[in-house]
């Protein structure tokens, strides 16, 4: 059996991690596109399904996610003053990029949801009917459960008090216990639901136990089992992000406009 010096094997062995790495690292660019694009399709499809534009469980292809998707306008708002801010290209606004720049975020003033940083900027959807008039309008909303920030999609009617639905995309929860926020079931409770009492203060809330119908419980949501810790973060974020230091001062200038606040 042939014997190889040291230097040799070392020799071979850094040429065989080279040109693995060289492999991976132009995998890694080729596919860099198509990951951005699997990852745009992925947040719309969920944009839709808490609109109530996909059914919970529905399975539908990328021409599909894009035709159902024209309904919706992407919008940045400035999150202070809840001003729209059309001069900024909304369909390439990554919220999560801007909350990370210490030149476009600021501290979050202390809460129970477990935000640390707020973007001055932020994107919100809305949904128009055919003659253009305002039909439903999706907000961004993230905080802490037990393990993991949740990030998911809050839909409100025209109204901005009656919720439309509720769906998460990305969290780090416990499979069959607070992971339950995917369950199809847990999220078919939350349409008709109140996200505002009748002063405007941010009144939802996931409860433990069961909590009834929406007509029966406006303001509150089946807990889910076994799953204390997460159910408060879903009311915690949820509070946030419909209050003052959230998407309140947009949600009023709406409200405003078509005379009901």
């Amino acid at each position: 059996m042939r014997q190889f010096s040291v230097r040799y094997n070392l020799l071979f062995s850094a040429a065989v991690c080279g040109v693995a790495a060289v492999f991976v690292s132009s995998l890694a660019v080729a596919l860099a596109e198509r990951q951005e694009v699997n990852e745009l399709l992925f947040k719309q499809a969920n944009v839709l399904e808490a609109a109530g534009l996909v059914k919970p469980g529905e399975e539908i292809g990328k021409e599909e996610i894009e035709k159902r998707f024209a309904a919706v306008e992407p919008v940045v708002i400035d999150l202070s003053t809840g001003e729209e801010l059309p001069e900024l290209d909304a369909a390439d606004f990554d919220q999560q990029r801007v909350k990370k720049d210490p030149a476009r975020s600021r501290e979050a003033p202390p809460n129970r949801a477990g935000i640390f940083r707020l973007p001055e900027q932020a994107q919100v959807f809305k949904v128009k009917g055919d003659g253009g008039e305002l039909e439903k309008i999706i907000l961004p909303v993230e905080g802490y459960g037990l393990w993991s920030t949740l990030y998911g999609f809050l839909a409100l009617s025209a109204d901005t008090r009656t919720i439309e639905g509720l769906t998460y995309y990305q969290h780090g929860e416990t499979p069959g216990l607070g992971g339950e926020v995917d369950n199809p079931r847990w999220k078919a409770l939350w349409p008709g639901r109140k996200a505002f009492d009748e002063d405007w203060n941010p009144e939802i809330e996931v409860i433990k136990g069961a909590a009834g119908s929406p007509a029966e419980a406006p303001y509150k949501v089946d807990g889910l089992s076994g799953a204390t810790i997460t159910s408060r973060g879903v009311t915690n974020m949820l509070q946030f992000w419909l209050g003052p230091d959230g998407f309140g001062p947009y949600l009023e200038k709406i409200r405003v406009r078509k005379g009901v606040a």
